[in-house]
């Protein structure tokens, strides 16, 4: 089985998604260019979205680069993750309209923590569907970033739960997460230029 349809189907989901985001911001009431930030909770939920949307999307591409060939378990691996994906748009707007309340935001987490839950076994499905490429087992051995992100995570969605004040800083928590995780990963394009092999399906 090649990537080439898993790939173009994974691409057009995380478009809708975003796609989708965006569509659930109203349009300013005034015209003045203070009444953009009227809703600047909705914008502030937007753009932390948009981030972590861009970023899956990002470091799924760099992935299925070092790849050559897919199996059953990837594409349901690949549809785990899609489904954590798609509630964000729904969870976006609740966090928004709540102005970052702290059930929404627990919620909110948890789902990101799902997300993270996902990656990580659809890189294992990708490893296991083609023992003859040792690309990306090779790339991403011997990481802690995937631990400490795990765990931050999971503070965020407990961390709500002890009042408005600490949902802030939960909130503050997942943009730094976000943010470290916002440049592809190095491991995987090193890998690939130490081998001189882009890991393209024979055509």
């Amino acid at each position: 089985m090649h990537k080439g349809r898993t790939e173009a189907f994974s691409d057009g989901v995380l478009a809708i998604i975003i796609t989708i985001m965006v569509l659930q911001l109203d349009v300013p009431e005034g015209r003045e260019l203070s009444d953009l930030f009227r809703d600047w909770p909705k914008m502030l939920a937007y753009v932390v979205s948009f981030l972590y949307v861009g970023l899956y999307w990002n470091n799924h591409h760099h992935m299925f680069q070092a790849v050559k060939r897919i199996n059953g378990v990837v594409l349901w691996g690949n549809l785990h993750l899609l489904f954590w994906l798609s509630l964000l748009p729904w969870l976006t707007a609740w966090v928004g309209e709540s102005h970052f309340a702290p059930t929404p935001i627990s919620v909110y987490a948890f789902d990101l923590l799902m997300c993270a839950v996902a990656f990580p076994l659809l890189q294992r499905a990708l490893i296991r569907a083609d023992a003859s490429n040792t690309l990306l087992a090779q790339a991403v051995r011997g990481s802690t970033k995937e631990k400490v992100s795990m765990l931050a995570y999971v503070v965020a969605v407990v961390l709500p739960l002890l009042g408005q004040t600490a949902a802030y800083m939960a909130g503050i928590l997942l943009m730094v997460v976000g943010l470290s995780w916002a440049v592809p990963d190095p491991r995987i394009e090193r890998v690939l230029a130490e081998s001189g092999d882009s890991a393209s399906p024979p055509s």
